[in-house]
């Protein structure tokens, strides 16, 4: 019996984790680490499954290399990008949006916020808004994580101001999807003929459906607001 606990333990201890003592295991990248186990999801990481997806990071956490603010009004604080007064957006410039691509992000506006992330060439925007006291929450479509100003979310998923919520967009072919703190709410194929109506509202807007390759825009429309988590893919 002494003999065999003894085989067992050698076992375990050959067959033991290769992880470091954070929890963590080292990128095909030197220097950078893939978040795995428990740690997964923390803010500003890669987990090992978006890794393998192809995930990029696009904010390190602690300043704003690859963004651009021309009016010197965003920063990076406590682990986000921060709007700090007015003088416009901020853009990532390190590559363009893919034309088939998946972002994740995560946001947090204050009371009666309002903010955008732009995608695609034009009027493509992910509202970022606070429904109960903007004025943009009294009509769906201008509501938080509409396709804005033509596509409604199905439900409001938002969390009070002040609280992070997790956003996610995904364009792929002539499909797009919005997501919401873990619910898809924007879900539509702009060749629908049932959705001319609103494709060509997007359009009037500035927005053509089949426009490509622009920088990831965070806009400014003179509220607070911070994002964190930024991480892209290009879906094959």
């Amino acid at each position: 019996m002494k003999h065999s606990l003894l085989f067992l333990m050698v076992i375990g201890l050959l067959a033991g984790p290769a992880c470091g003592p954070d929890n963590t295991v080292p990128s095909e990248a030197e220097g950078e680490q893939v978040s795995q186990g428990p740690a997964a999801g923390e803010p500003n990481s890669i987990t090992a499954e978006e890794k393998a997806a192809g995930f990029k990071l696009l904010f390190n956490g602690q300043d704003l290399s690859g963004w651009e603010a021309p009016g010197g009004n965003w920063k990076a604080e406590d682990g986000a990008i921060e709007r700090t007064g007015i003088g416009g957006g901020i853009d990532y410039t390190v590559e363009k949006v893919p034309d088939d691509f998946e972002l994740r992000f995560e946001w947090k506006i204050t009371p009666g916020g309002n903010s955008g992330v732009y995608y695609r060439p034009g009027q493509y925007e992910y509202q970022i808004l606070d429904n109960e006291l903007h004025g943009d929450g009294r009509d769906p479509r201008t509501n938080a994580a509409a396709l804005y100003y033509a596509f409604a979310p199905s439900k409001d998923t938002t969390k009070p101001p002040g609280e992070w919520n997790t956003g996610r967009i995904v364009g792929q072919g002539t499909r797009i999807e919005h997501w919401l703190n873990g619910e898809k709410v924007v879900d539509i194929d702009y060749t629908d003929p049932s959705l001319q109506d609103l494709v060509e509202r997007l359009r009037k807007r500035g927005g053509e459906v089949t426009d490509r390759g622009r920088y990831l825009h965070l806009q400014d429309h003179d509220d607070p607001v911070w994002y964190r988590s930024l991480r892209m893919r290009a879906i094959p």
